[in-house]
């Protein structure tokens, strides 16, 4: 019987800055906040997964440079799998939450891995709205040597790794449940919302597709949490984060 995974590594992407309006949607305006950005690497049996990559320091400068980008050499994707014992050949799946900037920048030098993504989601980021059109800004996830598994619905990617379809944010925003054998399940819901507090008060970023879907997904997320008894990580806050432990550190059994 094919096992769960056995140690999960968060990878330190470095920070940007967002106003606090952006991540308690119309509440807080005009106090900026620096939020950290991570991605998530997960040893499994069955290879070898990275759940979103980060951010590009350069596209981010180019095209967004309020978000005021901090970025080491030690913090690209490159550098932190070499942090955690791997090369960028040895991942052989990388998943996206979603295709912001911030969350696929790296997945250009992951050119071994088949990307997994919601199908809408990579509709929507080949052609987006205009409100989308910042948010959607690094585009080089679609490079020409790129393979995609397109998803839907509720997904259960290798044993124990299940992906649950939790739109609002995005059109194909996925939220990930990873099963570690021998302790509770870890809990990464990506952007459906940023912080304690806003999860708290069912509050979403201010940047989304859909308001309403959004409010639904993080109530879904509550229920998802209750009903596995899962430890939940937020991606955007800097005190959580700052409590979690880094490549080369783990979370295993």
């Amino acid at each position: 019987m094919s096992q769960k995974a056995s140690r999960v590594r968060l990878l330190d992407s470095g920070s940007c800055v967002i106003d606090q309006s952006h991540i308690t949607w119309n509440v807080g305006c005009g106090n900026p906040v620096r939020f950290p950005v991570y991605s998530v690497l997960i040893e499994h049996p069955e290879g070898l997964f990275l759940f979103d990559t980060g951010f590009d320091r350069d596209l981010v400068n180019e095209k967004l440079a309020f978000e005021l980008p901090q970025q080491t050499d030690e913090q690209t994707i490159p550098a932190q799998l070499r942090l955690a014992g791997f090369a960028t050949d040895d991942v052989d799946a990388v998943v996206n939450s979603h295709l912001h900037f911030d969350h696929c920048g790296g997945n250009k030098h992951l050119t071994k891995a088949t990307t997994y993504v919601h199908v809408d989601e990579i509709r929507e980021a080949r052609s987006p709205e205009p409100f989308e059109v910042l948010g959607y800004a690094d585009t080089s996830w679609d490079h020409p040597g790129a393979r995609f598994s397109l998803l839907s619905g509720d997904v259960e990617l290798a044993k124990g790794l299940h992906l649950f379809h939790t739109p609002g944010h995005t059109i194909g925003h996925y939220s990930l449940l990873v099963e570690i054998e021998g302790r509770r399940p870890l809990l990464f819901m990506a952007d459906v919302s940023y912080t304690p507090a806003a999860y708290a008060k069912d509050q979403q970023a201010g940047f989304h597709w859909d308001p309403v879907a959004g409010v639904r997904s993080i109530r879904r997320i509550k229920q998802l949490a209750k009903e596995w008894d899962a430890e939940i990580f937020f991606t955007h806050d800097m005190d959580e984060f700052n409590t979690y432990k880094l490549a080369p550190d783990c979370y295993e059994a």
